[in-house]
């Protein structure tokens, strides 16, 4: 399953790091046992082919008649412009604000109106800067379909914001898989699970 085989790979390669013993700090200021940086996918053509493909995939099965793929600066631009290569469609990225000098642009490539696309990110935590891209989009004509990602931690609180704003999200892989894998290939003990389990429940408030 490619839940599994993402998972399995974003262990591997490090771009998700589990350490319940000794948590990090977001810049929320949330203490979590859990890291992740997807970009580091990009240095391992095996994790990079897997993502690309199963993103291109998803996205054929999950949206029908896509115009154009946009990628969230800036995690998202090599991803996105990976699968909008494997897809043949055009590809474009969203700043989280405009430049400060020539042009002044927030949205980099062509965008025509009515162009409908999908938003590519690399992670959905809140979905809040992700959301901020589609509003971006709409706002200068865009139908946006959706949005693709590589992994969720799967709060509530991101699911509610993207059926605020009506976009669909599709995810490789979540939270709750990437733990079992990390079970099954003995990254983790037994004994941590209780921690990462409440973790996922009250980010705010683990660890406090």
């Amino acid at each position: 399953m490619l839940a599994q085989q993402v998972a399995r790979l974003l262990l591997e390669v490090k771009a998700v790091r589990l350490r319940p013993e000794e948590p990090f700090t977001w810049s929320s200021g949330w203490k979590s046992p859990i890291y992740c940086d997807n970009r580091i996918t990009l240095s391992y053509p095996e994790a990079r082919t897997t993502i690309r493909n199963g993103l291109a995939e998803a996205i054929q099965q999950a949206f029908d008649g896509v115009d154009a793929i946009a990628g969230v600066a800036t995690a998202g631009i090599a991803q996105g412009a990976l699968v909008a290569d494997a897809l043949n469609l055009p590809f474009l990225y969203v700043r989280p604000e405009p430049k400060k000098h020539g042009m002044g642009n927030q949205i980099e490539g062509r965008l025509e109106a009515g162009q409908r696309v999908v938003v590519i990110e690399d992670l959905i935590s809140t979905g809040g800067s992700s959301l901020k891209v589609v509003d971006v989009l709409r706002q200068a004509g865009a139908e946006v379909l959706g949005m693709a990602a590589i992994f969720t931690y799967g709060f509530p609180v991101a699911a509610q914001n993207f059926a605020d704003k009506a976009v669909q999200l599709v995810c490789l892989s979540n939270y709750e898989t990437l733990v079992e894998e990390a079970r099954n290939l003995n990254y983790i003990p037994e004994e941590a699970l209780s921690s990462l389990a409440a973790w996922r429940q009250k980010p705010s408030e683990w660890n406090q």
